[in-house]
């Protein structure tokens, strides 16, 4: 009763009560039609997929028997299997060898860049990016062209001054040569990031730096590198994502380098010729998984490693 007196001596308040209660109503269905699009894409093209992947993996077709169930058979057979194995080393060579060496020039450049002191910063950053803007395909072709032993322009270049031509495209040169291709590939695509990182440091530590006396190469040590830290990092773990994907590179060159690349190359190019050429999609959704648990697991470790030697930093600095 004492309510209901309340309510009928505040009808004002109750109906604008019921019109803010209707409007968030509104807006939350809003908000739910706008992300409904992604959740449909999402599902139908990631987890639809991987689910079907799944429960193709623990299958095997026989020609006698036909297709039947095996549990976790397939990931064992992985870990066994010497082609799967020696992708998976030669990814972790790859990933030792060549990200440094892409995320230090592109560290270096975004540094030159941000320094203020190079001429044409606005073009240099265009020349910089654009190998990424050539697609991954066209990228190869190129430099298949440009390895070629009989008619590349470097073998060329060697036979015109009385010099051995290198051969690049050779079982002990190819690795090197991919780290070239994807080097020249993706090091503007992470000077884009770094370069960002840097321009959102805010100006008054240059100012306090410089009234210290900071030279460019101790700002640079101090100031830039660990403010850009999460940038960092960031190239990192999509350069491991990267690295364990690579696929462009052995498919298109094994057409000009058939005894250096095997079916089994990189993890991914053996899911490739497993699904698509041995036609045994069971074991390859298999490979597919592993490679993904693996890409997980690396990631994780090196953020965790470095999310360790932050906090030891810290501390050492209180």
């Amino acid at each position: 009763m004492a309510i209901r007196s309340i309510s009928a001596a505040n009808p004002a308040g109750t109906n604008t009560a019921r019109r803010s209660s209707v409007s968030k109503r509104r807006q939350t269905t809003a908000a739910y039609l706008f992300v409904l699009p992604f959740f449909v894409v999402f599902t139908t093209m990631l987890v639809i997929p991987l689910g079907y992947s799944g429960y193709l993996s623990v299958f095997k077709n026989q020609l006698v028997g036909g297709l039947s169930f095996i549990g976790l058979d397939n990931y064992i057979q992985a870990f066994s299997d010497p082609d799967f194995l020696g992708g998976i080393g030669r990814m972790l060579i790859f990933l030792l060898v060549q990200v440094p060496i892409m995320l230090g020039v592109a560290l270096f450049l975004a540094l030159g860049l941000d320094s203020g002191r190079a001429h044409g910063a606005k073009a240099l950053r265009l020349v910089y990016f654009m190998p990424y803007a050539v697609p991954g395909v066209v990228a190869t072709l190129m430099w298949g062209y440009l390895y070629g032993p009989d008619f590349g322009p470097i073998s060329q270049l060697f036979r015109s001054v009385g010099l051995e031509s290198p051969n690049l495209l050779n079982s002990q040169n190819i690795l090197g040569s991919m780290m070239n291709i994807v080097t020249w590939e993706f090091v503007g695509y992470n000077m884009i990031i770094l370069y960002a990182a840097l321009r959102s440091i805010p100006a008054e530590l240059y100012e306090a730096a410089g009234i210290d006396g900071a030279s460019q190469y101790r700002i640079a040590w101090s100031i830039k590198i660990p403010a850009i830290r999460p940038a960092i990092m960031l190239t990192v773990i999509f350069s491991i994502i990267g690295t364990f994907q690579l696929f462009n590179e052995p498919s298109l060159l094994d057409a000009i380098a058939p005894s250096a690349i095997t079916n089994g190359f990189t993890p991914n190019f053996y899911a490739y010729n497993l699904a698509f050429v041995n036609q045994d999609v069971n074991y390859a959704a298999a490979v597919a998984f592993l490679l993904g648990a693996i890409i997980a697991v690396v990631s994780y470790v090196v953020q965790l490693g470095t999310q360790r030697s932050e906090r030891k930093q810290r501390k050492a600095v209180r």
